[in-house]
């Protein structure tokens, strides 16, 4: 019996965009004006997908003080902020997948670790105004994923039911994140970690490309 769900929730970096250079140009730049080792872009894939701070304790030596860790975050976000789009760019097909979901009349949000004004700024200048119901990224309000309380105020906000939504993202941040929500969990196969991950983390489902997530959410795979 095929189903249809009514919503999905999108992870954001690593799964709608390819934002892994422009993160990785942030870090080093933080990294080299202090002296410290660089990383590769392709190392990045595993620091990336807990939150900029949590990034900034992985990519710094073990025992970095707080205050060392606190000022590197600020010099990041400011980086960042002013660098998110050199490289950055939607992953091919991405922006048909979410038309014709829209067109198919299933609700579309975005849930991501990146803080909050910054997701809003980035998915609309790549995706455009009204693509989606709800955006929401880090904020004050919220523990990061996975923890389930952000996925659970969208539902909530929107009033959708938690066996009609599909969550979809790229690591195993993401599928952790569905499950303790009680959703559907789908991982793609094009992002930052491995299909290999998301396997052992016990996606729902594995997409290898866009096309994938139609037929899933319209109940045709």
């Amino acid at each position: 019996m095929k189903k249809e769900y009514k919503a999905v929730i999108f992870d954001l970096d690593g799964t709608l965009l390819n934002t892994l250079d422009d993160l990785a140009d942030s870090c080093n730049y933080v990294l080299a004006g202090k002296g410290l080792r660089t990383y590769p872009v392709e190392q990045y894939r595993g620091f990336v997908g807990s939150g900029a701070a949590i990034l900034m304790r992985r990519i710094h030596p073990e025992g970095t003080p707080q205050a060392e860790l606190d000022d590197s975050l600020t010099k990041f976000s400011e980086y960042y902020s002013a660098h998110k789009d050199v490289k950055t760019a939607p992953y091919p097909g991405i922006a048909d997948l979410l038309q014709r979901l829209r067109a198919a009349g299933i609700r579309l949000c975005v849930l991501s670790n990146k803080p909050h004004e910054i997701s809003v700024q980035i998915v609309k200048q790549y995706f455009g105004e009204d693509t989606f119901d709800m955006i929401l990224g880090k904020s004050p309000e919220f523990p990061v994923k996975p923890d389930p309380a952000s996925c659970l105020y969208i539902l909530s906000e929107l009033g959708l039911d938690r066996g009609g939504v599909l969550y979809v993202g790229d690591s195993n941040v993401d599928i952790r994140t569905a499950k303790n929500a009680g959703l559907t969990g789908c991982g793609v196969c094009w992002g930052f970690r491995s299909e290999e991950e998301l396997r052992a983390e016990g996606a729902d489902y594995l997409a290898h490309t866009p096309d994938d997530i139609f037929l899933l959410a319209t109940g045709d795979a």
